[in-house]
């Protein structure tokens, strides 16, 4: 292969390749909460008396098993029972990284990748229990 088609060749590797939208975890970005996030996070439930933990409707929290794969790395569980932050909240902290959300589950304040359902970053003992 002659330099100028090896020049075209990269040339159309790079293009395709960079042709969808990657997500960070597609490009080996760690997405975690900041040091500002986890600031906000606990002085907002400082402040407001903290929050009970949520409940099934059973009145338990959820089963050992899937509580253990609230974790980074794992796969939310299907049909897992997660809640929006508070709105108050919300409004003080910065957007979520790109095809992230922030939301409540079990007591914990979770960073999801919207698309796979992967947990990125898990903030503990925040939520009064």
């Amino acid at each position: 292969m002659n330099r100028r088609a090896f020049l075209i060749t990269t040339a159309a590797s790079v293009t395709i390749g960079w042709s969808r939208s990657a997500l960070p975890a597609d490009i080996g970005i760690d997405v975690r909460f900041s040091s500002e996030e986890i600031s906000v996070i606990r002085a907002w439930y400082v402040g407001h008396g903290g929050k009970r933990k949520p409940e099934l409707k059973n009145g338990r929290s959820l089963p050992p098993g899937i509580a253990r794969n609230l974790e980074r790395g794992k796969t939310l569980p299907p049909g897992i029972a997660k809640q929006a932050l508070p709105t108050g909240l919300v409004d003080k902290l910065p957007p979520a990284a790109t095809g992230h959300e922030r939301i409540v589950v079990d007591g914990k304040v979770l960073l999801v990748e919207i698309a796979t359902g992967i947990v990125r970053d898990v903030l503990t003992d925040i939520v009064v229990r």
